[in-house]
This record gives C-alpha cells, sequence and structure tokens, in this order.
C-alpha cells in the first residue's frame, strides 16, 4: 500500500478514533454509561462503513482523471462488427466506430485493439 493511500485510509479510520474517545471517555465523565457492547457496535459498523468506502477513495475519487475522447479509446479491445477489409465497423464500449485495420483483414466477432484514433475513425491491429 502507498504511503499515500495508507494517509488516507489512517484518515478515515480517525473518525471511529474519534467516536471511541467521545463513547468510552467523554460520556462515562459526564455521567452517561454506554454499554461496552453497544460502543462496540458503533464502532464496528463505523470500520465496515470504511471497509465499503476505502476502494471509492482509495482507487482514485476525485484524483483520477477519467479519460475522455481518443484517449479513452487507445488500448482497448474492440469487437468488429462488419469486416475489416482494411476498413469496417467495430464496436468499443458499446460504441460503434468506423475503423481501419492496420495488419490485414478482421472478421466480423474477431477481437481487435485499437491502437490511435484519426478523426471520427479508429486504426485498430489483430490480436494474437
Amino acid at each position: 500500500m502507498k504511503l499515500r493511500n495508507l494517509l488516507k485510509f489512517l484518515a478515515l479510520m480517525a473518525y471511529e478514533v474519534i467516536v471511541g474517545l467521545f463513547l468510552f471517555l467523554i460520556l462515562p465523565g459526564w455521567g452517561f454509561r454506554i454499554p461496552l457492547w453497544a460502543g462496540l457496535l458503533v464502532i464496528a459498523v463505523l470500520v465496515a462503513k470504511d471497509f465499503l468506502i476505502a476502494p471509492f477513495v482509495l482507487g482514485g475519487g476525485v484524483d483520477k482523471r477519467p479519460a475522455v475522447g481518443s484517449e479513452g479509446l487507445v488500448g482497448r479491445t474492440a469487437v468488429v462488427v462488419e469486416d475489416l477489409s482494411p476498413e469496417g465497423v467495430v464496436k468499443v464500449g458499446g460504441e460503434l466506430w468506423r475503423a481501419e485495420c492496420l495488419n490485414g483483414k478482421a472478421k466480423r466477432g474477431e477481437l481487435v485493439r485499437v491502437i490511435s484514433v484519426r478523426g471520427a475513425k479508429v486504426l485498430v491491429e489483430r490480436r494474437g
């Protein structure tokens, strides 16, 4: 785990520490007694919440730039919809694109890899 991700995770866990201090140290000082099982249950629910949220926070969240436009297509796998000989149509992520096969021909149903984008056409290569 990277140091940055570790710090993010510890920041998520800080809430549980604060709630634990409040439940077990501050409230009893004011005369409110919380049963141990109830306090531990609250902290367990908060920890479970952190484990559900952590993949989104540690996976990039707002720091992660979305891949849009042509940069989002390069490197993706496409399915040939209309034979590429060398031009035809492929489907990339649910969208149909005009395509040109750079290394020969590709039949309908074959998988190809997007190499680059030229205007409104993707340039692809046969896999393997």
